[in-house]
């Protein structure tokens, strides 16, 4: 029998009727996409900012192969990872065995940011696959940095044109020599659409601005950025699947209980130019 999975007819793009996000439905991820399948996907992640798949079995290979459908799936740049299969896997997790942790990022909360934004070639999608959900905590959230960027009055807007943040990983080795700085306000390079490129977690001062006078704008930003109307929260299940673009949205994790074990395995793309004003 022909296999009816991946049709076209079967894919469905659902809302989440927030600020961002939605779920499709009908897609089997372990099995290989058609180009108008992958073109549908993409231009989901595109207007939407961040998709899910929910009941999605993948091994390592499976989700390396769906990543590659948006662009190279590079092996990230920590150097704290653990030894593991698929050097394109990055293991997010709490998990320790044997005394050691399987994977990074532990237990805490991790406050908005866009992925690899302290890189002068940030990230572009990034993916997350779940393998094992604590019971409480550990919602990540999104924030829509294109409306957030459309809700500014004229005079900021006008005030942010041309200027410059500088982005620094709180561990200084993840750092590249120099340090990275990009456009306050960017030009996403495909929906041309204008959006705020600072985060909480990475963005640490304004080029040329006293470091008083900087802060207090970024500030002034973060909490513009991070209102309740700008903001959608997944609340995670075994087996999703989801992908977002780093180009136009940010993203937060809350904590959750060491004692519950969470693994999730994330895949990476990076921009192939550095983010424009």
């Amino acid at each position: 029998m022909k296999d009816s999975s991946n049709l076209p007819k079967n894919m469905t793009v659902i809302p989440t009727g927030a600020a961002l996000g939605a779920e499709i439905t009908g897609l089997d991820l372990s099995r290989p996409l058609p180009a108008e399948k992958i073109a549908a996907v993409r231009e989901a992640v595109l207007e939407h900012g961040v998709v899910f798949f929910r009941n999605q079995s993948l091994d390592d290979a499976a989700q390396v192969a769906f990543t590659r459908y948006f662009g190279p799936a590079s092996v990230h740049i920590r150097d704290n990872q653990p030894d593991r299969p698929t050097d394109e896997i990055m293991v997010v997790s709490n998990v320790r065995e044997h005394g050691k942790p399987i994977g990074s990022l532990g237990h805490g909360e991790i406050r908005f940011h866009s992925d690899l934004s302290y890189m002068s070639h940030p990230g572009t999608f990034s993916v997350l696959y779940a393998v094992e959900i604590p019971e409480a905590g550990g919602t990540t959230s999104w924030c829509n940095n294109n409306a957030a960027y459309d809700g500014l009055d004229d005079t900021m807007k006008a005030r942010l044109a041309g200027l410059r943040a500088l982005h620094l990983h709180f561990r200084p080795e993840q750092n590249p020599d120099p340090a990275v700085d990009h456009p306050i306000v960017c030009t996403h390079p495909e929906t041309n659409l204008k959006t705020l490129f600072v985060s909480p977690y990475f963005a640490k001062s304004v080029v040329g601005m006293s470091e008083d006078e900087g802060r207090a704008l970024l500030e002034t930003l973060f909490a513009h950025q991070t209102q309740d109307e700008y903001i959608w929260a997944h609340e995670w299940r075994v087996g999703d699947l989801v992908i977002w673009d780093n180009r136009a949205t940010m993203h937060r994790r809350e904590p959750f209980q060491d004692s519950q074990r969470r693994i999730l395995k994330r895949t990476q793309i990076f921009s192939e130019s550095r983010p424009v004003g």
